[in-house]
């Protein structure tokens, strides 16, 4: 898992004041989707991840920890 998708989801939310289970709700998961993806546990795939990038508009790259560019 990449370690910097963790650490950058948690910040985002937390930058913005987002609860974990309306993060969920509003990209249609669930709450304890969202925690496994922040401790590592798991992965979302390449439709959650869209659906993150557009929640929170960022990139994907950003999000990844690819780019430093939101």
């Amino acid at each position: 898992m990449n370690v910097l998708f963790c650490k950058k989801l948690r910040e985002l939310r937390d930058e913005r004041g987002i609860s974990q289970a309306n993060m969920a709700k509003a990209i249609g998961t669930y709450q304890q989707t969202v925690a496994r993806w922040e401790k590592g546990i798991t992965e979302p795939d390449t439709e959650m991840i869209a659906k993150i990038c557009l929640f929170f508009d960022v990139s994907a790259d950003y999000l990844l920890g690819l780019s430093h560019n939101i």
